[in-house]
């Protein structure tokens, strides 16, 4: 991620440039394809003025304080920055599900009994369509989920993958 701060009407100092690269490090923290980062910090008539321009692929953002003190400025600036890069995250985690779901699915579990005398007798079949979820929501749905498995698809690696319950407090996940 490249950074770049411009100072108006006063001189950046090094204490300022490390709040401010210090604080935007928590925007990485939640999204990771950022490529630049532009800071504007200005002075005007006793007003400190913070406007930021984030650049990532596919989209752009933008956020702008004005409060009494440059670092409070900063502070909330770059706190309006995250809460939309959270609202983006969530919004792409979203579509990309629904994406999914319009495909649909099937997992077949097909289990065969096999001797050399007799011919195969199959003794169960299942087929579902997988929820789209991630480990944390599997595994708060397996709470109201009957059977001792699920079978879910997980957002993060797009595969299939089996959460099996061991006991009260520990579960094992199967993934492919």
């Amino acid at each position: 991620m490249q950074m770049t701060i411009t100072a108006r009407h006063f001189t950046l100092t090094h204490v300022i440039r490390d709040h401010v690269e210090k604080a935007c490090e928590k925007l990485e923290r939640y999204f990771d394809q950022i490529i630049n980062i532009h800071l504007t910090l200005s002075i005007e008539n006793s007003r400190n003025i913070a406007e930021m321009s984030l650049h990532a692929s596919h989209f752009n953002l933008q956020s702008q304080a004005e409060e009494m003190d440059m670092y409070i400025a900063i502070d909330v600036a770059i706190d309006k920055m995250e809460a939309q890069v959270k609202k983006l995250k969530d919004r792409v985690t979203q579509h990309q599900k629904k994406k999914i779901l319009g495909r649909e699915q099937f997992v077949y579990s097909n289990l065969f009994q096999r001797n050399n005398d007799k011919p195969k007798k199959m003794i169960k079949t299942k087929r579902m369509i997988p929820d789209i979820l991630s480990i944390d929501e599997a595994m708060d749905k397996f709470d109201t989920h009957k059977d001792p498995y699920l079978i879910f698809k997980n957002v993060e690696t797009d595969r299939i993958n089996v959460l099996v319950k061991k006991d009260e407090l520990h579960y094992k996940l199967i993934e492919p």
